[in-house]
């Protein structure tokens, strides 16, 4: 990120480390609450559910998702103008460069890791004064501050202060009586290529895309809710397309219910902090 001409400006914001479906859903309640935020992402986002992902600003520039603009943006001066305008601020940097090379973006007030790994983080506490993770691999305590549960049940969206989220089940939710069937999965290592549009109605057995020339086909009848960029290079087994067989074509584009109750659990976490919440909305 280029050094920013508005060097006095240093608003409160927080950081969102990745901008797929579950980050946007973070992201939009923050958002909705009067906080500034800034996303940070890798230069090919991995995002299936794109039309309500921000991390799609990185392909078209900007992207908007109930309302709300993303923008790609590669200096602070983009950045501020992006907070002085409601829009949320998107870049590339997997690293968290701008931690050590802005003049104005270097000190948020709380990291939120939302990119999802299932893996410990390679940053740890010191990176903000409240660290957030979601889901595995983040135990409180540790290598988060506090970890939020993303486990549909009881427990989903639940802030813990002490230990860690429920294991991974590697069992999507179920859907209609649909569970793993509903998510695609590349069936081979290659280019990803697609025959179809987020929001197409599907038939079962339908050609929704291909990798290597092995197709991919609809497993039931329903809305194709997400889809991989076509183009992107993919390992056998990387998740790339989401069915919905409900059908209704408005859950292309809305947040799903998960995403928003990990949200109440993330602006909960901020709250209970009062040194972090006497600042917010300086």
């Amino acid at each position: 990120m280029l050094q920013s001409s508005l060097v006095s400006q240093n608003p409160p914001f927080i950081l969102i480390r990745g901008g797929g479906d579950l980050a946007s859903g973070v992201a939009l309640r923050l958002h909705r609450a009067g906080l500034n935020l800034l996303i940070t992402e890798r230069p090919q986002p991995l995002a299936v559910r794109r039309l309500v992902s921000f991390a799609e600003a990185i392909y078209r520039g900007q992207i908007i998702v109930e309302g709300l603009t993303a923008r790609h943006v590669q200096t602070d001066d983009e950045a501020l103008a992006c907070f002085a305008a409601r829009e949320i601020p998107i870049l590339i940097d997997p690293n968290l460069n701008l931690l050590s090379a802005s003049q104005v973006l270097s000190a948020p007030l709380a990291l939120i890791d939302a990119r999802m790994t299932k893996l410990p983080p390679e940053s740890g506490l010191p990176v903000a004064p409240l660290v957030i993770g979601l889901g595995p691999g983040f135990v409180a305590g540790q290598n988060c501050h506090a970890a939020i549960e993303t486990n549909r049940g009881h427990f989903l969206g639940r802030v813990i202060w002490l230990g860690a989220p429920e294991a991974d089940t590697g069992i999507p939710g179920t859907v209609a009586r649909h569970q793993s069937d509903r998510v695609l999965r590349a069936p081979a290592d290659g280019t990803f290529v697609t025959h179809l549009d987020i929001g197409s109605r599907l038939q079962a057995g339908q050609l929704i895309a291909e990798v290597s020339g092995t197709p991919i086909v609809a497993p039931f009848d329903g809305l194709l809710r997400g889809l991989l960029h076509a183009g992107l290079p993919v390992e056998c087994g990387t998740k790339v397309g989401d069915l919905d067989p409900r059908n209704d074509s408005r859950f292309a584009t809305l947040i799903s219910e998960k995403s928003l109750a990990i949200g109440g659990g993330v602006l909960e976490a901020l709250l209970t902090r009062p040194e972090i919440r006497q600042k917010l909305w300086i």
